[in-house]
Order: structure tokens, then C-alpha cells, then sequence
């Protein structure tokens, strides 16, 4: 919404103000009023559905009930007003009210005292407004704005004939817009925009003659445009922005002459644009983007639209040549054209342009492809203000003109990749220093890469791939600290790839193939945790090992280092990198065995080792690979049976060849059979198999019984046992030594404190590292329980995002009273909850970005989906939530706190075994806990899935589970699930939406128009569907843990390939 809506009206009366001026009312009713006025308090607070329930009290008090005049008149504001809500309206409750009134949100004239003015926005108001809204007859401003409002519009609204204002954007409401709304003859401004309305807008809307603003964008709204639009004639901001509407843009349109602003982008309208709408010259802002309009603009608009400011037509279909009239467009802003078939030499003087901030011309077909094809932008420099400019994907040739580099320094991002140029890249092109983002990829750009890049300190992405660039690359990029994006593939460089990209720690795309790089791979640039979307390193010249700290990149997508000269084994640590789905190893000299690690790699959909020295046999656990689609082993040294389930069910998906040692497989790949040693000799192998198998069995059976009698005496020994175990795997240390390492439990220590204990910061003389020391409060009933769980626990499991414990202590204190704490490892980011609900003194933390919130997302399912899946028995952590989340110094999320955890069954995990529950109870925390633990039933793994998908919810939503705007009606799931898909970057982390604002670099700039933040919606989506699937009220309806693993990989990866686009890891 572009301007405040609404002014402010009279004075807000208390209700003792009322009845001192009020001096009017009869005796009568003066009588009745001051004796029972704490009846009329309980009962301004009542729905009117309650106040008819009432009747059956007295006659005399129904009497005055049904007259809403009399209640509106001898009630204060603010209570009256509560009135004419329903009882749903779940959030305006007493002490809310009285907020308000503080606040003036419920004003009353100052003579007639009867309520004009209704300011409710952003009070997180839920449920429907009420018909009875239209008994305020006085109203004439209704601002809602930014609340949880739903159901249909009331018709009646169109009684309020004084209304001004009715503003009711960003809620829920659904139906169709009202046609008596028309009736409101006095109104200025309709703000229904961020809604569900669905339908036709109603021609009858055409009889507002004095409406000035009418926004219903971001709804369902379907049909066209009504004719009778063309009678408002006082209209001067029109946004339909993002519904379904159809048809052409009516001429009708063109005689609304006070419009300043038409935004009819993401629609599907078709056909030209009417020529009037180029002659309105008051319009300032025009934004007809993505939807399927043609024909050309006129030649004369920049005379014709002397105001104009905001020029965005992106994601259309217009033709013809860019008029150079658009020289005279002084006042212009932001002139986005992008996406469209426009063509020609780009004659435009933008010298006069002092205002224009962003300019993108885009996937056109401007330009010549010859020497003067790039004149215009020297006449850029005049622009002080510039920010934008970006000619990708174009026809644009001839030498890259010098004086790019003396853009304005307030330039953030320059996108001209994908085009004809020629020439070199400037050596000032370093003095741009707010620069994010530089795109020349896919050019015919020589000479090296200026060592002035390196002075960039705020970019973040640098795009230089498919060019012809020459010599090393430059050491100074060591210094981008920012850069998340590097992109130099397929240009001559030569050398060592540099050490010093190692201090690039944000970077979550590398790509430096096809080059004539030379030497090992760095050990540093794979301790770049931060590499998600992809490595690629292909094609080189690189030698050595590959190094096995490629393990570290445990958030790696694709990785691509075929066709260099690696040898000796591949890397067993490549097993570590569990969120891989592109493995590229061909062509080199890798040898021995494909590694068992690898069955780690559950996400893997293309792995190519062909062109290698590998030997043995192929394993049969990449038949398991349930992601896995294509598969190439061929011209390598394998042997043996061929699997036949999984990937190579299919031909078309696997390669062989040059294996001469294989048999066996589908019939399809005609390999030999694999012969036997004869059937003699099998059955001499199969006796000397069941023979002991038998003798086995029956030794079993005779001390079966044995075990029976003997199992309850020692029931009694297992915690002591247990101990003893902790005591093998854990050396014990003493209450002295935790004393000292946490300065004796100083309160300055305290990093932490849960239900069973505090926990302190400390430093063990023995490891002489930071650990963190859980001191067990015994005197809290069920703490020693809680003790005995989490070691228990804590001995059976072992996974990079689960806690690590280092020690623990079970000794007595300095008062000889008992005293038990664990230790384990610190982590330097502190918990989760710091990060997602910042309190005011956390000055120095920042916001977590979407793709940190993926990993996390992706760390944690993986550590529950491991508890689940691969502990025998199983485990059921009981209490997830982000206070039990830790996040290391690289960001890297350990879930932590098994005090409540419970083992199931010994029995394998399976369908059945899903649902088992453990023989104790769950306590958890509210707002976390499984619905069906509330019914009495037991730990289970549904239980651990739906704490999950309440944890994923307030990930992205930034709202906790127990937030006050939740209550019985509406939880934290109904909430996520009613807003998708239309509406979740309405409740997305708000954090987050400043990403794509803020977004300048090369391959976003593009898209905020049109596409906009579609790769983050969709993330998004994706994100919040996995938590309202995990947290269904059934349990048999929750998703298993294993999917939850694999749609969140391929959602993170999805999202890195949407803001990446062209600047891709070409690993194959």
C-alpha cells in the first residue's frame, strides 16, 4: 500500500466521559444506566450471540439489548465496538481492549459520540467480521489491515454510507467482493489486496465516483476487467496486481485521467495495450508485467508520460525497437523491459535520466552484434543514483567500453553476461565499491582478470565463466569474504588453483572447470563448509590424491572433478557427504574398490566412475540407493554378479561396458551368466553350514530358560551396569575437576538452564578445550531418570548432528550429597531458539538466512531420521524443539538433550515397528508434543515426526508454537496449512523476505519483477508442506523420517538452482 491509510478522527471517550456529556439521555434511561453499570461492563464484552441468550434475564434489560443505537450511544468506544464482532474473533480480549483504547484504535465523534473511526491493523485478530459491522452508521474508516480475519466480506458493509475507508488487506477473507459495496457512495479507498476473494469484480464497482485507490491484488479474482471501471473518474491508484484475470486491458481504462499508478502485472491478460493508457500524463507508475501483452510502444512515450517513474512491462511479449523518447523521461526510476522480443540498437541518451536507479534490459534480442552496439553506456555515468543495470542475454557485441568502470559507485550490480561482447575488463572496475554482483559469462571477453576485483569487499557473486580469459587466477579473491558465488569455468586459466580462496567462507557454488589449471587441490577450498549447490573442477589438469577433507562438505549437492589426473583411492570420506545427489569421478586414475561408505549416500541420483582403474565387485547396496537414476561404471576393472533390484532393474540407466569381468544382471545387458563350481561341492558347503546352524539352535533352546529365571535378578543391577559401561567408553572425571572448570558453578558460567539442571561453560585441564557441563538438579522428581536416559542414549549412538558427550561425573559434592552431570562438547553458536527468537540485549546476532534454515532443517531430520532408522533398537528423542538444537561454528546443528528419550523394542524397524511405543510415558514440552501423548498413549517414533514438523513451522514462520496469536481454534499447523501455497510468504520469517529485497547480485536483479522471489516461495512451500505433513493430528498420516531427509535435500537443492539459473555446476 502506497500512502497511510485513513487520518485521524475525533477524540476517544472513556466511558465515564460519555456520561458526563451525555446530559441528554432521559431520566428513565439514566435510571437504568448508573445502577447496573457493571452489568453493561461484563455485557459490553459479550457477542451479540451471547446478548440474545441473555433475554430470558429481564424483558426491560432485552429491550435495551436490541437497541443497538442505545448500546453504541452508553458504552464506550471501544467496548460498543466489541459488539459488532463475532465470538470468534479469538484475540480482543479484556486486557487487549483497553490497550486499544489507550491507543485511540476505536474513535468516536466528538458531538454525537457514536464510533467513526475503527483502527485495528496488525493486531493479530482472528475469526470473522461480523454482519453487524454495518449497525455503525457513523463509520467512516475501517482499517484492518494485517490481521487473521477470514470467511466472506459482510453485505452489509453496504450500509455504511458514510464509510471513507475500508481496509482489509493481508487477512483471509474469501468469497467474493460484495456488489452492494457500492452503496458506499462516500468511498475513497478499498484496500482488499492479500486475500483469497475469488470471482469476477463486480461492475456494480463502477458506481464509486468518488473512489481515489482500489487495491484487490494478491487474491483469486478471475474474468475480466468491467467496463464500468471506466466511470471512476476520480481513481488515481488502480493495483490488480498477481490474480487470474483474462482479456484485454479495456480502453476504458484511458479516460480515468488523475491515474497515477496501474499495476496490473501477473495476470493473463493478452493483446495490445490501449493506446490512451500511453496519454494519461499524470501516470507516474505503470507495472504490466508477466502476463502475455504484445505490440510496440509508442514512439512518442517519453513525451507523453512526462511524469513517469516506474516503467515495468517485463515478462511479456512486445516487439519493436526501444523509442529513443524515452531521453526525455527525466523523472524516471526503475525501467524494467525485460523478458520480451524487443530488438535493435539501443539509441536511448540516458544523461538526462539523474534519477534512474535500475535499468534492465534483459532476455531481448537488442542489439547488433556489432562495433557500436554498447555507445549508450557512457551516457550512463550521468546517472548518480544507479544501481541496477543489467543487459543479459541480448545480441549486444563490440568491445566493452572503459567507462563501465566509471559508473556511478552507488552501482550494486552489473549483469551483461550472455551476450557478443568482446574486449577486456577493466582494471577501475575495482573503484565500484558497493558492488554485489558482476555477470559477464558467456561472452568473448580476453586478457586476465584484474587483480582490482579483489577489492570488492561486498560482492557476492562473480560470474566469469565462458569467456577467454587468460592467466592465473588472482590470489586478491581470497579477500571477497562475501562472495557465496564463483563462477570461472571454461576460460584458459592456468596455474594452481589459490589457497587463499579458502577465506571465501561463504561461498556456496565453485566452479573452475575447463580451464588448464594445474597442481593439487587445496586442502583449504574444501574446508569451505558453507559449498551447498556444487564444486566443479572438472576438466584440468589437476594430480595428487584427492584430498579427504573433502568430508567436510557435508551440505554438498554436486560435485564434479572428472577428467583430470587423480589417483590412489576415492576418498571413503566422500561417505560423509550425505546430501550429495551429483557425484562426477570419470576419467581419472582412481583405483582400488568403490568405497562401503558410499551407502551413505542416500540422496544420489547420478554417479559416473567410468573411465577409471577401479576392481572388485559392484556393491550390492547401490541397488538401495532408492534416489538413484543413473549410474556409468563402464572402462573400469569390475567383477562379479551384476545386482539386479533398483537402479539396475533398467537398462537405459546403467553403463557397463569395458567391464570384462561382470555376469549376471537383467537379461536386457546380455552379460554372461556367472557359473558355478558344481552342485556337489554346494552341497557340501550348504551341510557344512546347517550342520552347526542345528547344533546351534538346540544349545540355544536349552539355556533359553536359563536366561528366563536368571532376567529378573538382573533387572536390578542395570543402572549399575550401565554405569560401568559409561565408565569403559567414557573416562570419569571428578566433581573437583568441574568445579574448577566452571570457575565452581559460577553464575557468570551459565550459558543454560532446562527442566533437569543448569548448564555451564567451562575448560577441562585435562582436554584443555571449552566444554559445556549439564549439572543434574537431583532434587527435581524424575532428574535421576532423566540422568540414566540420556547416558544410556548417549552410549549407543554416534552421528555428526547429535551432541557429542566427552565425559560425565557421578560422585558427591564438597557437602557429601550426591551429584551427577555430563560433558559435552561446546558449541560456539549457542541454541537454535537464540537465533530464531533474538531478545533484545543479542546486538551481535544476526538473522539466519533461508538456505542456514535448509541445513539446519536438513541437519536435524537427519539426526532424528538416524535415531529412528539406524540405532538398534530404536530411539524416540521425546523432546524436539529448537532450545535442544546446538549450533557449532560452522553452523552446523546438533540436536542434544535425551533426557526424555526412550528405546523401543529390539525388533527391526519396519512399517509395524513404526508405531511402536516405549513401555514409559513422555512428558515434552507444550506446543511440541504429539496430540496423541495428550490421550495417554507412549513415546513413539509419529511422536518424534510431528515435534519435527511443529520445529519446521517455527523455522520458517518465525512464530513458536505458544505464540499468543495460537489458541484453541487456530494452532501453529491449521496456520501454515490454510496460508498454502498463495499465502506463505505472508507468513514466512520476515527476516527472510529481506533477502530478495535486498537481493541485487547477477541472476536475482532479474526476477524481482515478474518471477519475483519464486525460487524462495518455493522453498518455502516445500519447507512448511514437509512440516504440515509431519504434524498431521493422526500419526499414521505423519511422513517417515527417511522422506523427510530426501525432500528437504532436493527442496535445498531446488532453490540453490532457481537463484543460480545459468550459472550452473557442469560437472558431466
Amino acid at each position: 500500500m502506497e500512502e497511510a491509510v485513513g487520518g485521524q478522527f475525533s477524540q476517544v471517550y472513556s466511558l465515564n466521559e460519555l456520561k458526563e456529556d451525555n446530559r441528554d439521555v432521559s431520566m428513565a434511561s439514566v435510571g437504568l444506566l448508573l445502577p447496573c453499570e457493571i452489568f453493561f461492563e461484563i455485557l459490553s464484552w459479550l457477542s451479540m450471540k451471547n446478548l440474545v441468550r441473555c433475554k430470558c434475564v429481564c424483558k426491560q434489560w432485552y429491550k435495551l439489548i436490541e437497541d443497538h443505537t442505545f448500546i453504541v450511544k452508553h458504552l464506550s468506544c471501544t467496548k460498543a465496538v466489541t459488539l459488532y464482532f463475532e465470538d470468534n474473533v479469538e484475540s480482543l480480549d479484556v486486557d487487549g481492549l483497553g490497550l486499544l483504547e489507550q491507543r485511540r484504535s476505536v474513535s468516536c465523534g466528538r458531538l454525537h459520540q457514536r464510533v467513526i473511526d475503527l483502527d485495528l491493523r496488525n493486531q493479530s485478530i482472528g475469526g470473522h467480521l461480523s454482519p453487524f459491522i454495518g449497525n455503525l452508521s457513523f463509520l467512516r474508516s475501517i482499517q484492518l489491515d494485517d490481521n487473521l480475519l477470514y470467511g466472506e466480506i459482510p453485505h452489509e458493509v453496504g450500509r455504511l454510507y458514510r464509510l471513507e475507508t475500508l481496509a482489509l488487506p493481508n487477512n483471509f477473507f474469501s468469497g467474493t467482493i460484495p456488489t452492494n459495496l457500492s452503496l458506499c457512495s462516500n468511498l475513497v479507498k478499498f484496500y482488499a489486496d492479500g486475500n483469497h476473494l475469488m470471482g469476477d469484480i463486480p461492475s456494480e464497482i463502477g458506481n464509486l465516483l468518488k473512489l481515489e485507490q482500489l487495491y484487490i491484488g494478491r487474491n483469486r479474482l478471475t474474468g475480466e476487467i468491467p467496463a464500468s471501471i471506466g466511470n471512476l473518474s476520480a481513481l488515481q491508484e488502480l493495483n490488480l496486481l498477481e490474480n487470474s484475470l483474462v482479456g484485454r486491458i479495456p480502453d476504458m481504462l484511458g479516460q480515468l485521467r488523475q491515474l497515477t499508478y496501474v499495476n496490473l502485472a501477473v495476470n493473463k491478460f493478452f493483446g495490445m495495450v490501449p493506446a490512451s493508457i500511453y496519454n494519461i500524463s499524470s501516470l507516474e507508475r505503470l507495472v504490466l508485467g508477466s502476463n502475455r501483452l504484445n505490440g510496440s510502444l509508442p514512439p512518442n512515450i517519453g513525451f507523453t508520460l512526462p511524469n513517469l517513474k516506474l516503467f515495468v512491462i517485463s515478462y511479456n511479449e512486445f516487439t519493436g525497437s526501444l523509442p529513443d523518447s524515452i531521453s526525455n523521461s527525466s523523472n524516471l526510476v526503475k525501467f524494467s523491459i525485460s523478458e520480451n522480443n524487443f530488438k535493435g540498437k539501443v539509441s536511448i541518451d540516458f544523461s538526462g535520466l539523474n534519477n534512474l536507479n535500475w535499468i534492465n534490459m534483459g532476455r531481448n534480442n537488442l542489439g547488433t552484434g556489432t562495433v557500436n552496439d554498447l555507445g549508450f553506456v557512457t551516457s550512463l555515468i550521468n546517472c548518480s543514483k544507479l544501481e541496477v543495470f543489467g543487459l543479459r542475454s541480448n545480441q549486444f557485441g563490440g568491445v566493452l567500453p572503459h567507462s563501465i568502470a566509471n559508473l556511478s559507485t552507488t552501482i550494486k550490480s552489473i549483469a551483461i553476461g550472455l551476450n557478443q561482447i568482446s574486449g577486456t575488463i577493466p582494471s577501475g572496475i575495482g573503484n565500484l565499491v558497493n558492488l554485489t554482483g558482476i555477470g559477464m559469462e558467456k561472452n568473448r571477453l580476453s586478457g586476465t582478470i584484474p587483480h582490482g576485483i579483489g577489492e570488492l569487499k561486498s560482492l557476492q557473486v562473480l560470474a566469469l565463466g565462458q569467456n577467454n580469459l587468460q592467466g592465473s587466477i588472482p590470489s586478491s579473491l581470497g579477500n571477497l569474504t562475501l562472495l557465496n558465488k564463483l563462477g570461472l569455468n571454461s576460460n584458459n586459466l592456468q596455474g594452481n588453483i589459490p589457497s587463499s580462496l579458502g577465506n571465501c567462507q561463504n561461498l556456496i557454488l565453485l566452479l573452475l572447470s575447463n580451464n588448464k589449471l594445474t597442481g593439487i587441490v587445496p586442502q583449504q577450498i574444501l574446508e569451505i563448509t558453507t559449498l551447498s549447490l556444487g564444486l566443479d573442477i572438472s576438466d584440468n589438469l589437476l594430480s595428487g590424491h584427492f584430498p579427504l577433507e573433502v568430508g567436510n562438505l557435508k551440505n554438498l549437492v554436486a560435485l564434479g572433478i572428472s577428467n583430470n589426473m587423480f589417483s590412489g583411492e576415492i576418498p571413503f570420506t566422500l561417505g560423509g557427504c550425505s546430501c550429495l545427489e551429483y557425484l562426477y569421478l570419470q576419467g581419472n586414475s582412481f583405483s582400488g574398490s568403490i568405497p562401503p561408505s558410499f551407502s551413505s549416500l542416500k540422496s544420489m541420483k547420478e554417479l559416473d566412475l567410468s573411465s577409471n582403474n577401479l576392481s572388485g565387485r559392484i556393491p550390492e547396496y547401490l541397488e538401495k540407493l532408492s534416489f538413484l537414476e543413473s549410474l556409468n561404471l563402464s572402462y573400469n576393472e569390475f567383477e562379479g554378479d551384476v545386482p539386479t533390484k533398483g537402479v539396475f532393474m533398467n537398462k537405459t540407466n546403467i553403463s557397463l561396458v569395458g567391464n570384462k569381468g561382470l555376469c549376471g544382471g537383467i537379461a536386457e545387458l546380455h552379460l554372461p551368466l556367472c557359473h558355478s563350481k558344481g552342485s556337489k561341492k554346494s552341497e557340501i558347503r550348504l551341510l557344512r553350514v546347517v550342520i552347526p546352524v542345528i547344533a546351534a539352535v538346540l544349545i540355544l533352546s536349552s539355556v533359553v530358560g536359563f536366561f528366563v529365571v536368571v532376567a529378573r535378578r538382573k533387572k536390578f543391577a542395570n543402572r549399575t551396569s550401565m554405569m560401568l559401561h559409561m565408565d569403559e567408553q567414557f573416562p570419569m572425571v571428578s566433581y573437583a575437576e568441574l568445579s574448577k572448570a566452571t570457575n565452581e558453578f559460577s553464575p557468570s558460567n551459565m550459558i543454560g538452564q532446562g527442566r533437569y539442571g543448569s548448564v555451564y561453560k567451562g575448560i577441562l585441564a585435562e582436554v584443555r578445550m571449552p566444554v559445556a557441563v549439564k549439572v543434574i538438579n537431583l532434587q527435581q522428581k524424575g532428574a535421576s531418570k532423566s540422568f540414566m536416559a540420556e547416558c544410556e542414549a548417549l552410549r549407543n549412538i554416534r552421528h555428526r548432528n547429535l551432541i557429542k558427550i566427552i565425559t560425565l561425573c557421578s560422585s558427591i559434592d564438597f557437602k557429601r550429597a550426591d551429584f551427577k552431570a555430563l560433558v559435552y562438547e561446546y558449541m560456539q553458536n549457542g541454541s537454535l531458539e537464540e537465533w530464531l527468537h533474538q531478545s533484545n540485549d543479542q546486538v551481535n546476532v544476526s538473522n539466519l538466512s533461508l538456505i542456514q534454515r535448509l541445513n539446519i532443517a536438513i541437519d536435524v531430520a537427519s539426526a532424528i531420521e538416524y535415531l529412528h532408522h539406524h540405532c538398534q533398537p530404536p530411539i524416540v528423542h521425546g523432546d524436539l524443539k529448537p532450545s535442544n538444537v546446538l549450533l557449532d561454528c560452522d553452523m552446523v546443528a546438533h540436536v542434544g538433550d535425551f533426557g526424555l528419550a526412550k528405546f523401543l523394542s529390539e525388533n527391526p524397524v519396519s512399517t509395524e515397528s513404526r508405531t511402536q511405543s516405549s513401555s514409559i510415558g513422555i512428558k515434552g514440552t507444550i506446543g511440541y508434543v504429539a496430540p496423541e501423548y495428550g490421550m495417554g498413549s507412549q513415546a513413539s517414533m509419529p511422536g518424534d515426526v510431528y515435534s519435527l514438523g511443529i520445529f519446521l513451522l517455527e523455522m520458517f514462520t518465525g512464530k513458536r508454537p505458544t505464540d499468543s496469536v495460537f489458541h484453541d481454534e487456530l494452532n501453529i499447523h491449521d496456520f501454515a496449512k490454510m496460508s498454502l501455497p498463495e499465502r506463505v510468504m505472508e507468513i514466512a520469517e520476515p527476516s527472510l523476505l529481506l533477502e530478495v529485497t535486498t537481493d541485487n547480485n547477477v541472476e536475482n536483479f532479474a526476477r524481482l519483477h515478474g518471477e519475483g522471489r519464486v525460487g524462495m516461495e518455493e522453498c518455502l512451500v516445500g519447507a512448511m508442506r514437509i512440516g504440515v505433513l509431519c504434524s498431521m493430528e493422526s500419526p499414521t498420516d505423519r511422513m517417515e523420517m527417511t522422506d523427510v531427509v530426501a525432500k528437504l535435500c532436493a527442496i535445498r537443492e531446488n532453490f540453490i538452482s532457481k537463484r543460480t539459473r545459468d550459472v550452473r555446476p557442469s560437472c558431466r
